[in-house]
């Protein structure tokens, strides 16, 4: 049975995954500091181990490993943010070169938003302006870990991923309740970009990347057309039959991200990201309409 590692895999997004390749027939198996279930393998992202001998042989490693980033960029948040994602890097990298029978290929999380804010230009994996602040760095160093990682047996991808729609978690969880308050009306002026995925095309991406031997590097994943904030939210709110929502100004966004914890840059950053390289070598989207995929994941 072909085995695939999931590296932090006990959130969202690595419980979409696990579910969608225990159904195509692997055999998965999930790295985490709180081991629960069977399959469930510790690590505590600092040390070799036990653990490693799980690489051996397998399919695929998949690293979605690293502190959200919904939280106030304090000092300390800051450090967490990057090191959890560096360090997990780099540990990754030793096991799979100290392994006999490497995976086959390790894909580490990256993220759409090394790209600059832009309204007009579509930032794809050849001529996206990756910028200079506090994410885009973060970015920069999380894919200069992974890429320095010399691994000669070993194909590596970094997903740069964009927005994940999904139903038990992601962005989708925050938005809805606001909408159901009578507040999802746009955020600011609504017309920043909006990156996003379907959870299944996420998985299917993964999938695809993992059957296609000849691809390695950097790939965005995200829907080849972005929605913009006013769209998103129109459209949350028909597929919700709720008939109205409040606006949000740019000052009480800020204010309301003090109050819950957050940044504001989630929200006001236009992310126009375009996944060229996945849509030249033949990938297919299923949910590339907003109204279908909110439909879907919000009615099924």
């Amino acid at each position: 049975m072909k085995t695939i590692i999931i590296a932090g895999g006990s959130g969202f997004l690595g419980q979409v995954m696990e579910t969608y390749f225990l159904k195509k027939g692997y055999l998965v198996k999930i790295l985490t500091r709180s081991p629960k279930r069977e399959n469930d393998i510790l690590w505590n992202v600092k040390d070799l181990g036990d653990w490693t001998e799980h690489l051996e042989h397998s399919e695929a490693l998949v690293n979605l490993t690293g502190k959200s980033v919904d939280c106030r960029y304090t000092e300390s948040n800051k450090k967490e943010i990057h090191d959890s994602r560096i360090d997990s890097t780099n540990l990754l990298g030793l096991a799979i070169n100290l392994c006999e029978n490497p995976p086959k290929v390790w894909m580490n999380s990256s993220t759409a938003t090394i790209y600059e804010h832009s309204l007009n230009k579509q930032m794809t994996e050849e001529n996206g302006d990756i910028g200079n602040d506090f994410s885009m760095n973060i970015a920069k160093s999380w894919e200069k870990a992974f890429y320095e990682v010399t691994t000669l047996k070993t194909r590596k991808i970094a997903l740069r991923s964009s927005i994940v729609m999904g139903r038990n978690g992601g962005a989708l969880i925050p938005l809805k309740r606001l909408t159901s308050l009578g507040l999802g009306g746009k955020q600011a002026s609504g017309q920043q970009k909006v990156s996003w995925i379907h959870e299944l095309d996420f998985t299917r991406a993964i999938e695809f990347l993992l059957n296609n031997d000849e691809l390695n590097g950097s790939f965005n994943l995200s829907v080849r057309k972005p929605t913009n904030n006013k769209m998103l939210m129109q459209t949350l709110r028909k597929t919700m039959s709720i008939p109205f929502g409040i606006s949000h100004p740019t000052w009480l966004l800020k204010f309301g991200a003090k109050l819950i914890g957050t940044e504001t840059e989630l929200v006001l950053k236009s992310r126009n990201v375009i996944p060229e390289r996945l849509l030249n070598n033949g990938f297919d989207f299923l949910y590339e309409d907003i109204d279908l995929a909110l439909y879907d994941l919000l009615n099924n």
